[in-house]
């Protein structure tokens, strides 16, 4: 449909023909990087919202219309803040990781991404579902379900109809890895299969660092290296046959004082575990941190975190504050 047929204001009419923006698809593509338009946030959200209204009444778009130009497809985490930070959410086709200490909410930020995978690509999903490999804990299924009961407060931008027309719970697939062998068999055979079928377009692996830091001594560090490489290759593979973002989840480790570790968070006395071997393996560096101070929110409590990216090619390192809720992880106006 021509952009030319929608009834917008002046102002955004005119950003949309300065940056020759003829199609709904052409705007849809583009998501949330319209905000280099020079219009304000307010202006971009009218812009998709007509944009997206405007294909639910002609043609429902998917993923595959846009497919000419994955790389412009983004994973919304569910929250404008956060989408904002990372330019509209995980990028499609590359491996995202996300570190963190024990409680700062990494497992509880990819659970809200297994239920903003499924949402369509109009409010940030993938029309699909995901499949979540543990290899530390059991899944935190009464979580989920929490995050399911919550989900109208937390996505306020979906109609609640739509909301309540989604079976969160029977598009979250979960595998559970005890080895590293057990781990190459699940994302060689398994995760493949459900990717061909078209049941998932999200893989997250909570965590990558827990098996290759068990399994090996420090003598070993040549063996583990090339297990490493071998299963992020097995991954990156995946991720572009199947336009398919994976998400792994890695623990930290101490740094040593005075350290100038560009491959590190903005300021922390821990970085990211197993190395410049895994960190060149991956495209997008996110760090959760957990802050000193606490937010109040009705009546919830949450200790204050900090989401930073340290490395992406496409995104300056910066920051958000956040806090997790009952409906999950949310940045925090400042």
């Amino acid at each position: 449909m021509d952009m030319e047929q929608l009834e917008l204001n002046p102002r955004i009419r005119a950003a949309v023909r300065r940056a020759k923006l003829r199609s709904v698809r052409d705007v849809l593509s583009c998501g949330q990087d319209l905000h280099t338009l020079g219009l304000s946030r307010s202006d971009v959200q009218q812009l998709l919202r007509a944009a997206a209204n405007a294909c639910r009444r002609h043609r429902p778009i998917t993923a595959l219309l846009l497919h000419d130009d994955p790389s412009s497809l983004r994973l919304s985490v569910g929250c404008a803040v956060l989408d904002e930070l990372l330019r509209g959410g995980l990028p499609v086709g590359g491996v995202t990781e996300l570190s963190g200490e024990s409680g700062a909410g990494k497992t509880q930020l990819a659970l809200q991404l297994c239920l903003s995978v499924q949402y369509p690509v109009q409010q940030g999903g993938l029309d699909s579902g995901a499949v979540f490999i543990c290899t530390e804990d059991s899944f935190p299924s009464r979580r989920l379900q929490q995050l399911i009961r919550e989900q109208s407060s937390l996505r306020s931008d979906v109609p609640e109809s739509l909301i309540n027309s989604i079976e969160f719970s029977n598009n979250v697939y979960i595998e559970h890895a005890a080895d590293l062998d057990s781990l190459q068999e699940c994302v060689t055979h398994r995760v493949p299969l459900l990717l061909t079928r078209g049941l998932v377009r999200l893989v997250i692996v909570d965590s990558v660092a827990a098996l290759f830091r068990c399994e090996f001594q420090p003598s070993d560090w040549l063996e583990r290296n090339k297990q490493l490489i071998s299963f992020s290759s097995k991954l990156h593979q995946l991720s572009q046959e199947h336009n398919t973002p994976v998400l792994c989840v890695n623990q930290v480790t101490d740094m040593f004082s005075g350290s100038d570790d560009t491959l590190g968070p903005l300021s922390s006395s821990v970085s990211p575990a197993l190395g410049l071997a895994w960190a060149n393996q991956v495209m997008v560096r996110l760090m959760l941190r957990r802050l000193q101070g606490s937010v109040s929110q009705g009546d919830q409590h949450s200790a204050l975190r900090r989401l930073e990216v340290v490395f992406a090619p496409h995104l300056a390192r910066d920051g958000r504050d956040a806090a997790v809720w009952r409906e999950g992880v949310r940045g925090v106006q400042t």
